[in-house]
């Protein structure tokens, strides 16, 4: 009797889950997706016990018919995919035909549907994956779908659920990130009888964002987008002076679908470059068009990751369009905001909303567009977009209870078109005040009083004059006095040797010296001094990482070191003459308002926040 047998159903359907049923947020997604391409406009998202007591989805779609509601819960099993060419044009989020089975092989399932085109509609219950009933039944047009006790016959995989706030977490990153790509759905979100989100559905992004991140920081994002003939891109972003500490807070869409995608995301920190304190990431959303068949969405059962066949000019047309919309915008930061959030002391409660009622739920609810105006959120919130939420408040905002305003309208974040620059500089005249510590310059003009960091304002003068040399210095090369000896591992030794070729083309020769090490006799006469063992051995990791040498990137963190190491420090006090010459020449920089390494150059107290802040005015 031979050895290999083939799996059953049952069990197959239970290893499928493994891939598929992550954890509960993994079911809200899978089966809200669902929803969403069965042209839903209105999906209710109810929970219990962060999912994992009971998940239930109903939607108002086009629902399922009779005949196929017991195949729509066997594997593989898709009204989605016809033939083999359709895999590689998916327009839709849910095509495998893995999910519903796969969830109802740890789950008891039950489910209630009447399509668009019968009159009378179907209820089916499943238990661990086994049909328990199945009968017509009175339904509302679309699906409501139950999902109970999950994981109850898997135990091993209740083991490692993390803590309810966590799962809750994961869910409400999934239906925040589905809500930002689905703007004119209506998306309601409410666990253990608590609305945690709510969207409108009115197909305003900027509302979105809004219930996300709440209004302040929605009502000052900006816009960015190109095109090419492969690509469509748009996009929403924070201000450089917004930031938060994980680069979970960059949302990308490809075709309607959220997707993690580690170039991108390099692609969009480039557009930020120079902008971003180190550690610190943008509030970010990224939607990308294009025609499915230079994208592959079948890397991953979750469908969370894509490949690109073009992902080198995607990448560059995404950082060119970043970059080129904050040459556009004055980035001078407000001084005062922080005193506003100290002077206000805002109370912390959770958004309040009506807990729905058996009623409610049986008829399509009304959007309910009123969003309070005044929402200050905590310095660093844990959002309900993270991949990675610590979220004792992933939900909470911190409200101030005595306003009564109420904003009825989306803010419109769309830019007016530049008006003719009546000067070169990107920065008003600056007169000087005084200087404060050694380390501040304090400067004015009609607009109010600014506050300019000399060491931020000379690093920045000085990377933006190396940047230029460095890249104008021809491929000359200077001899060391003492070679420099680097060694390897065995398998890093082997393939640098295979790839000398491409260090000697950017001005690096290595002689193998001796077991798996090199010595180097020259370097480029634009290595930063001090610094040519480091510069190296950083050209090669990238080698080692991505099998090419990005000149241009070492040239560039080149020109930020050299920046660093001239420039004035704090706790030097200037004489008048040194400090006029640098408001000058700082307004004549491309970028005047942050560092090379994003910290902010000068901050600005409008003259009408600091008669507020003295009472002047009220």
């Amino acid at each position: 009797m031979g050895r290999i047998h083939e799996l059953g159903d049952h069990l197959s359907n239970k290893i499928a889950a493994g891939e598929v049923v992550e954890r509960p947020a993994s079911v809200v997604k899978e089966l809200v997706e669902n929803a969403v391409d069965a042209s839903s406009t209105v999906i209710d998202i109810l929970v219990k016990e962060a999912g994992l007591e009971e998940i239930r989805i109903i939607d108002n779609g086009s629902g399922i018919e009779h005949e196929d509601v017991v195949t729509a819960f066997k594997r593989h099993a898709t009204s989605k995919i016809q033939n083999e060419e359709d895999l590689f044009r998916v327009r839709t989020l849910g095509f495998r035909g893995e999910a519903l089975p796969s969830i109802a092989s740890v789950s008891k399932v039950t489910l209630q549907t009447c399509s668009i085109t019968e009159d009378e509609g179907s209820k089916i219950e499943l238990d661990g994956g086994h049909v328990v009933s199945f009968e017509k039944a009175h339904a509302r047009k679309g699906t409501d779908l139950t999902v109970q006790e999950l994981f109850f016959n898997t135990p091993a995989r209740l083991k490692y659920m993390k803590t309810l706030h966590t799962e809750l977490g994961h869910i409400t990153d999934v239906v925040s990130r589905i809500a930002l790509c689905y703007p004119n759905v209506s998306f309601r979100l409410v666990h253990n009888g608590k609305k945690l989100l709510q969207t409108s559905g009115n197909g305003d992004p900027v509302q979105v964002l809004a219930s996300i991140y709440g209004v302040g920081i929605a009502k000052d994002m900006v816009t960015f987008e190109a095109s090419s003939l492969d690509f469509e891109i748009k996009g929403y972003m924070a201000k450089p002076e917004v930031t938060r500490a994980s680069r979970h807070y960059m949302t990308i869409i490809v075709n309607g679908r959220f997707i993690r995608n580690h170039a991108i995301q390099k692609a969009i920190m480039d557009g930020f470059h120079t902008f971003l304190p180190i550690g610190r990431y943008p509030i970010c959303l990224l939607d990308i068009k294009m025609d499915p068949l230079l994208l592959d969405v079948n890397v991953h059962p979750s469908k969370l990751e894509v490949r690109f066949s073009k992902e080198g000019e995607l990448k560059e047309q995404v950082t060119d369009a970043i970059r080129s919309r904050w040459r556009k915008e004055t980035l001078i930061p407000s001084a005062a905001k922080g005193f506003v959030k100290r002077e206000e002391k805002p109370v912390q409660t959770t958004l309040q909303w009506d807990a729905p009622t058996t009623e409610e739920l049986k008829v399509d609810r009304p959007f309910h567009k009123e969003i309070p105006t005044h929402v200050v959120t905590q310095p660093e919130p844990t959002s309900p977009v993270s991949f990675q939420p610590e979220v004792d408040s992933s939900f909470i905002r911190e409200v101030d209870t005595e306003s009564t305003d109420v904003w009825h309208e989306p803010p419109h974040v769309e830019q007016a078109e530049p008006q003719e620059e009546q000067s070169e500089y990107r920065i008003p005249p600056l007169y000087f005040v005084g200087q404060a510590h050694g380390t501040y310059i304090i400067a004015q003009n009609d607009e109010g009083l600014y506050l300019i960091d000399q060491h931020a304002a000379q690093e920045r003068l000085k990377y933006e004059f190396f940047r230029v040399k460095v890249q104008q210095v021809p491929n000359d090369v200077q001899e060391l006095l003492i070679p420099l000896t680097l060694e390897f591992a065995p398998d890093d030794f082997m393939k640098i040797t295979e790839n000398k070729s491409k260090l000697e083309s950017v001005g690096v020769f290595l002689e193998e010296f001796g077991m798996n090490s090199f010595i180097v006799r020259s370097h480029p006469s634009w290595f930063p001094k001090g610094e040519e063992k480091e510069t190296i051995e950083e050209m090669i990791e990238q080698l080692l990482q991505m099998n090419k040498i990005s000149i241009e990137k070492i040239r560039e963190e080149a020109a930020i070191l050299m920046s660093c190491k001239g420039s004035i420090k704090a706790n030097r006090y200037l004489r008048q003459e040194e400090i006029e010459t640098l408001l000058n020449d700082l307004r004549k920089a491309s970028d005047p308002f942050t560092c090379p390494h994003g910290r902010p150059i000068l901050v600005k107290f409008t003259t009408y926040e600091l008669e507020k802040m003295f009472k002047r005015v009220m």
